[in-house]
Formats: structure tokens, C-alpha cells, sequence
């Protein structure tokens, strides 16, 4: 909690500051009127520029890692930076001078940049999201293919800019809208960056902040004085800030995609308490007072599979089950004697045979205490082999339901890179030689292609979560 206020703080200070800079300038003699509308056009254009860059390099990040939401920090950054091009071009010397018609497409640039970033922070599961991301192919070319026409038409028919005209009321109406769209992008973005420490989610604040602000200068300022001339600054920042979050990222990282894969990740802390039901909570708690290290196991292991899950698209229900099944899924051994358990040594047939047991045995616990038929297909299949070997039910290839298939590596590979009473832990590429090798055997081999792509893209998650205990306690 201090530490959220801390980032508050610091960004609230950065968002206010020059907003006071702006009153106490709009109040002085020193707001003269410079009215200069090529110079304007140079400035516009470099913003515009900048902005039209980081859209492009955006975009094609969304291409390669397909989320829809990469995809609306490209549309918001494209809007931003087109309609900022035809202010420009409208505003030059050349083509007409900026009156308030011309004025008021500021507006729409901010508010269209504003509602695609809003959009970026709305769960996957809502049904406008699921609707664009059914067309996110198509998203970005028709939406570029609009704004196109629009600075076309615009600039061959300057008179039509007169259609933005906007009264006092409707600028206003307009600023609450901004206001609160950026609002919420700030508040998820901060909650973002403290649970994941992650510094491009705290730089998407920023940039939000300072377009929020941005707004509220358009709206009150009076065009070509000293203080409105200070919006172009804010946007130049909220812009800039984006461009040296992504290049800091790229150096340190090497690459972009996995910078905005992080970026959008759903932190686990966060699943869990938003999530996690009492019983499924008091389950791991049971666990934990009997057995520290299988709680820890059963806390990395839903990470583990909810990482997987993400990677292969899965929907926000699919990814909950996940977590809840996850965390519970070896809970039948809680029926299992210690010293089966826990043996250091081999097991005999006997032994092994109890302890096979436990999948059905956590079943039909979580069974009572009515889990969804998701999560008790983790419980019960998430020791079933891809050819037909496992147990409890021997199921073959697509027979064993996908979450069993997603969870089963998580399970093996924390397995493999723990210490256990009779083996010390194996490095990651051992683990990983061992998944590899069993694939179309033990694992699903497109849920492997899966894992692989995740251990080599996402080296910091790996490093951390071996460093954190469970938090279910908290």
C-alpha cells in the first residue's frame, strides 16, 4: 500500500505541476499571443511524427504476439498522431489559419487516444474486446484507412473542418469524458506496476497522465497564447515517454515482444485475491500446515500453468480455472501417509499404487465442494500421458482435456526443478531437455512448442518465482 501511494504521488506531482505552471502563466503578463501557425505546423508534425513511429512499431508487436490489446496501444498512438498531422496542416501558413473549428479536432484526437487506451485495460472476457479480437487482422488497416480518407477529404476540402465545430458545453462534456477514460487507464496501469514492478506499465501512466492534462489545457486555454502553446509539450511527452520506456526495454531485454507480452500480464498475486474462493483457499492452507513444500509446489505450479495458459490464448475463464485447479491439484494427497509420501527411497508397487490414488481422491473433494468442471478435470487428469500410459483413466492424446495437458507440464517441469527427499533439483535446461524429450509421449507436443517459446522469452519470470513463497496467507 506505501508503495502505491509512493507511485501516486510521484505521478500525481507530474500531472499537476505543469497544470500549475499553466495557471499561473494564464494569469500573468507574460501570456502574450503568438500566433504562428506555420512554426505550429512544425511543432504538430514532430509530435505527429513521433507518434505515427511508436504506432508502427506497435502495431507490428501486436501482429507477432497476437493480443488484441497490444493492438489498441497501436490504434490510440495512430489516432493521436493522424489527426495531429491534419491540425498541422491545417494550421500552416499554406492552407488556412487555425480558428476554432480547426481548434476542436484536438479534441477528437485526444478522446479517440483516450478510448483506445481505456480499451487496453478491459478484461478479455467482455464481449466488445472478444468482438475486436475476433477481427484484430482487420483492425488496424481499416482503422488506418479511415483516418486516411479523413485527412484527404480534409485537406482537399478545408471548409469541412468547420463541422468540428464544438460549443462551450460539448468541450466540456468531451473533457469529463477524457478525464475519466484516462482516470481508469492510470489507476489499472499503477495497480499494474505495483504489483509487477514491471517500469512500461508505470510509463503507460505517465503517458496517459500527461494527456489527461493535455485535455484540460485545450479546453481552458485561449488558442495561440503563450500557456495553450504548453499542451504540445505534454503530448510531446506523453508520446516520448512511451519511445524511451520501449528503446530501455529493448536494450536491457533484446526484445520488444516479450516487453509487451510482461505488459499485459495478469500478475498471480492478483488472481489470487480476486479470484481464489475461501474453500480453495483453506484447501492450500490445509496443505501448507501438513506439508510446506507441497503448498509451495502446488503455488508454482498454477503460476507455471497459468504462464502456459496465457501464451495459447486462452479465454479469462479458462485461465481462472486454471489457477483454482492449479493450486489444488494434488490435494488427494492429503489422504496419503507421510511415510509413502515422503519415502527418500523407491517406491514399491504397493506404494505406488497408493499413491496413484490421489487424483481421484482430490477429485471428488473438490468434486463436493462444487468446482467447476474445468478445474476438476486438472485435479483428476493432470497425471495422464499424451500416448495413453498415465493415470488414473488412461487417456490418449485429445481425449485428456486441455488444462489436464497445460497443467501436466507445469507440474513436471517444477517437478524436475525442485529438490525432492530422494533428488536435488535440476537446472532449467535439463528440465526443459526432459519436457522436449517427452513430447508426444507425456506431453502435448503444441503445448510444449508453448512452453518453449515462454522459457525463452520470459527469463525474468522463471528467476523471480522461485524467489517468492505462496502468498495465499496474505
Amino acid at each position: 500500500m506505501r508503495k502505491k501511494a509512493g507511485v501516486y504521488a510521484a505521478l500525481l506531482a507530474c500531472i499537476f505541476l505543469p497544470l500549475l505552471a499553466y495557471l499561473l502563466l494564464n494569469i500573468s503578463a507574460y501570456n502574450v499571443t503568438i500566433e504562428a501557425p506555420r512554426e505550429h505546423f512544425y511543432v504538430v508534425s514532430i509530435v505527429s511524427m513521433l507518434a505515427l513511429l511508436l504506432a508502427i512499431v506497435v502495431s507490428f508487436i501486436a501482429v507477432r504476439v497476437r493480443n488484441i490489446k497490444v493492438s489498441f496501444l497501436s490504434l490510440a498512438y495512430l489516432s493521436l498522431s493522424a489527426l495531429f498531422l491534419l491540425i498541422g496542416l491545417s494550421s500552416s501558413a499554406d492552407v488556412m489559419r487555425l480558428h476554432e473549428s480547426e481548434s476542436n479536432a484536438i479534441y477528437l484526437s485526444v478522446l479517440l487516444a483516450s478510448f483506445w487506451l481505456w480499451l487496453s485495460t478491459i478484461a478479455v472476457d467482455r464481449f466488445a474486446i472478444r468482438w475486436f479480437a475476433r477481427r484484430q487482422a482487420w483492425l488496424l488497416p481499416v482503422w488506418s484507412l479511415l483516418l486516411l480518407i479523413g485527412v484527404l477529404v480534409v485537406w482537399n476540402e478545408p471548409e469541412l473542418m468547420k463541422l468540428l465545430y464544438m460549443g462551450s458545453l460539448s468541450k466540456w462534456i468531451i473533457l469529463a469524458v477524457i478525464i475519466a477514460l484516462n482516470s481508469w487507464t492510470i489507476r489499472h496501469y499503477v495497480h499494474n506496476y505495483t504489483v509487477s514492478c514491471f517500469p512500461l506499465q508505470l510509463a503507460m501512466a505517465y503517458s496517459t497522465g500527461w494527456m489527461m492534462a493535455a485535455g484540460i489545457i485545450i479546453t481552458t486555454g485561449e488558442t495561440w497564447s503563450l500557456s495553450w502553446w504548453t499542451f504540445h509539450v505534454l503530448l510531446f511527452a506523453a508520446v516520448a515517454i512511451m519511445m524511451i520506456g520501449m528503446l530501455r526495454e529493448y536494450w536491457s531485454r533484446g526484445s520488444l515482444l516479450s516487453t509487451f507480452k510482461q505488459l499485459f500480464y495478469i500478475h498471480s498475486f492478483d488472481w489470487m485475491r480476486m479470484y481464489i474462493r475461501p474453500s480453495v483457499k483453506q484447501l492450500v492452507m490445509t496443505t501448507e500446515a501438513r506439508d510446506a513444500y507441497t503448498a509451495g509446489h502446488n503455488y508454482r505450479v498454477a503460476r507455471y500453468a497459468l504462464k502456459l495458459g496465457e501464451e495459447l490464448k486462452l479465454p479469462l475463464a479458462q485461465l481462472q480455472a486454471i489457477m483454482q485447479g492449479g493450486l489444488v491439484h494434488d490435494v488427494g494427497k492429503l489422504s496419503i501417509p507421510n511415510q509413502i509420501l515422503n519415502k527418500p527411497g523407491k517406491l514399491t508397487p504397493e506404494e505406488r499404487a497408493i499413491i496413484e490414488e490421489h487424483p481421484v481422491a482430490g477429485y471428488e473433494i473438490c468434486k463436493r465442494l462444487g468446482f467447476m468442471i474445468e478445474g476438476l478435470s486438472i485435479i483428476r487428469s493432470h497425471h495422464e500421458k499424451f500416448n495413453g500410459t498415465g493415470y488414473p483413466d488412461r487417456l490418449q492424446g485429445q481425449e485428456i482435456p486441455l488444462l489436464a495437458r497445460i497443467t501436466a507440464i507445469a507440474d513436471v517441469y517444477d517437478a524436475l526443478t525442485s529438490t525432492r527427499s530422494y533428488r536435488k533439483a535440476m537446472t532449467q535446461e535439463e528440465a526443459m531437455a526432459i519436457i522436449v524429450k517427452e513430447s508426444g509421449r507425456h506431453f502435448d507436443p503444441h503445448c510444449v512448442e508453448a512452453w518453449k517459446r515462454v522459457v525463452a522469452e520470459q527469463s525474468d519470470f522463471f528467476s523471480n518465482i522461485m524467489q517468492t513463497n505462496s502468498p495465499v496467507k496474505l
